[in-house]
């Protein structure tokens, strides 16, 4: 998979704040925010602030300290949207056959009710 960071992507876009967002959680290296699309009662997009296009990317070439950051701030905000207690689902996709539609990575967060089965079935 051969992509390049896109510095127009609108999450760079929204880190740029020339669009706006519902912003749930900042830190040095990660902000939080609502998704405009929500799959679930809660769905929260975690995005790093430099630019990563991917899971892979971001592990591959961030820093430990924003590593340490990114995972540690998804942490408070599961506890602090309460969706340690029932559960959640996080999701990241990558490149075309993960379905990943903004090529700057980032982390979804599903929770606050139950969420269907990746199979279809409960």
């Amino acid at each position: 998979m051969s992509v390049t960071y896109d510095p127009n992507n609108i999450f760079a876009k929204i880190l740029r704040k020339e669009i706006p967002c519902h912003k749930i959680f900042e830190s040095e290296h990660t902000l939080a925010f609502t998704d405009i699309a929500p799959l679930a009662k809660i769905h929260i997009i975690v995005i790093p602030k430099r630019a990563y296009i991917d899971l892979i990317d971001f592990i591959d070439h961030a820093p430990l300290e924003e590593k340490m950051d990114f995972f540690d701030s998804v942490s408070s905000i599961a506890k602090d949207q309460n969706l340690t207690e029932h559960g959640f689902r996080s999701v990241a996709n990558r490149g075309e056959y993960g379905r990943q539609e903004v090529p700057h990575f980032h982390l979804h967060l599903l929770g606050g009710e139950k969420i269907a089965s990746l199979r279809g079935a409960e």
